[in-house]
């Protein structure tokens, strides 16, 4: 429990090394890619996600997986409550770690760039606030990414490599087809993580960290998609 629960940690702040770093290599001054786009962005996710996939074997990095697997009976409550702490706790860390990689350019972007931007580097945030559209929106990508997930790893989890190959391009396909409105969190400990490093890092100026979002759209959200996904993929697909 212990190695799986580190490796939990490590996959995590490594997605988020990924994630994150993408997003502060794209905004910030002075970056060797910055203003690359949102192509550029969302490639990195999935690429960064299937390398994790690859290093870490059969971890969740996201809560709302841990949620569909307790729901399957598959793990119980104490272990997914750990795990998901564990995941945030990463999270956390992988943030600090790409603050600490661009710190020259953080400096560098304090006084030219929006504080909101800044946030948003780290955490989620939507393209036009309406809350209940934005929860309906976390919900559902997540419900498609997680019964995908679920289905992948049944159908094709005895070929070498295709699970993580297949979850980077899903991550991909939903962040094209899905990211546009809420920035497709669909992992509590992905915005939430990220969120509270935000919060804790030195800012001369700074943003609101937006709890109230980050709680109820890419925190409880993703937990329905989740609990939906399950049961859609348990009764209705016979995984």
């Amino acid at each position: 429990m212990i190695h799986q629960l580190l490796a939990e940690f490590m996959g995590t702040a490594l997605m988020i090394i990924f994630g994150v770093g993408v997003h502060a290599d794209e905004v910030l001054n002075r970056t060797k890619f910055h203003g690359s786009g949102h192509i550029f962005a969302i490639t990195t996710w999935g690429f960064g996600i299937s390398i994790v996939l690859f290093v870490f074997g059969d971890v969740f990095i996201n809560p709302a997986m841990a949620m569909a697997q307790l729901v399957l009976g598959k793990i119980d409550l104490i272990y997914f409550l750990t795990v998901s702490v564990v995941e945030v706790l990463g999270g956390i860390v992988g943030s600090l770690i790409v603050y600490v990689m661009y710190a020259d350019q953080f400096k560098l972007s304090e006084k030219d760039i929006d504080p909101v931007i800044v946030r948003n580097i780290f955490s989620t945030a939507p393209a036009i606030r309406n809350l209940p559209r934005n929860f309906f929106v976390e919900a559902f990508a997540t419900f498609i990414f997680l019964t995908s997930i679920m289905a992948i790893s049944a159908r094709a989890g005895n070929v070498p490599g295709m699970v993580p190959l297949s979850v980077g391009f899903l991550v991909w396909a939903v962040g094209m087809g899905m990211g546009g409105t809420t920035g497709f969190a669909m992992n509590l400990a992905r915005d939430m993580g990220p969120r509270l490093a935000y919060t804790i890092l030195p800012w001369k100026n700074r943003a609101t960290s937006d709890f109230k979002y980050g709680l109820l759209v890419p925190g409880i959200a993703p937990f329905v998609g989740a609990i939906v996904a399950a049961l859609f993929s348990k009764y209705y697909l016979g995984l």
